[in-house]
C-alpha cells in the first residue's frame, strides 16, 4: 500500500506529528510505503476557480505554478491519503484546506461544460488529527467534511484517529494514545 500524508501543521515536531510518526513506523512495519508533504513548508495557492483545470480530462492540473504540482503527482501514486491536521477554529489548517480545494477541482472534472470523470475515484482517505476540545466538539465538522468531500470525489472515507491535548501543562502522548493511533495504522493497514 502507496500512503500519502498531507501534513497540515506548523509544528513539524508537535502532537500532530508525534501521532503522524506512529501511523507511519506501524504502517511501514506491515510493509506500507509512506511519503509525507509537509505543507507549511510548500507554496499552495488558493483556488482561484478559473476552470483551467477542466479542459484536460487526462489527469490533474492547474495552471497555477506552484507546489500543488508535486501533490497532484504524489496522489496520483497514492491508493491512501491522510489528512494530518491540528484543528483550528473547527477545521484544518489553511495550508491543507488550499490544497483540498485545488484537488477537488484538478482531480474531479465535473466543472466544466460537460460532466467529466473524477482521476482519484476509489482512493481511500483517512484522518489523523488533534485539537482542544472534547473529541466529538472539537473534530465533528472536519470529519463530517471530509466524509463529505470524499462522497463527492468518489473516494472512500476509512475513518480518523483524533487525540485532545487537555491542557499543556501536561504531556500530550501517553501510552493509550499511543495505542490508540497504532490500531488505527492496523485498521487502515486491512483495507489493502
Amino acid at each position: 500500500m502507496n500512503i500519502l500524508i498531507l501534513h497540515s501543521s506548523p509544528r513539524k515536531h508537535g502532537n500532530t506529528a508525534a501521532l503522524v510518526d506512529i501511523f507511519i513506523n506501524e504502517t511501514e512495519s506491515k510493509g506500507a510505503v509512506t511519503k509525507l508533504l509537509h505543507l507549511y513548508e510548500m507554496n499552495i495557492l488558493p483556488c482561484y476557480a478559473c476552470m483551467e483545470c477542466q479542459k484536460d480530462w487526462t489527469k490533474p492540473n492547474c495552471i497555477k505554478n506552484d507546489d500543488m504540482k508535486v501533490v497532484f503527482s504524489e496522489v496520483e501514486k497514492a491508493d491512501l491519503i491522510i489528512f494530518a491536521s491540528p484543528i483550528y477554529s473547527c477545521f484544518c489548517t489553511s495550508p491543507l484546506k488550499a490544497a483540498m480545494d485545488r484537488m477537488v477541482y484538478a482531480f474531479n472534472k465535473y466543472y466544466g461544460d460537460k460532466w467529466g470523470p473524477s482521476l482519484w475515484k476509489g482512493k481511500m482517505v483517512g484522518i489523523i488529527t488533534t485539537c482542544g476540545y472534547p473529541i466529538e466538539v472539537g473534530t465533528g465538522l472536519w470529519e463530517e467534511g471530509v466524509k463529505r468531500y470524499c462522497k463527492h470525489s468518489q473516494l472512500e472515507y476509512v475513518g480518523m484517529t483524533a487525540q485532545r491535548q487537555k491542557s499543556y501543562k501536561e504531556p500530550f502522548m501517553t501510552d493509550e494514545i499511543e495505542e490508540q493511533t497504532r490500531s488505527f495504522a492496523a485498521k487502515i493497514i486491512e483495507f489493502d
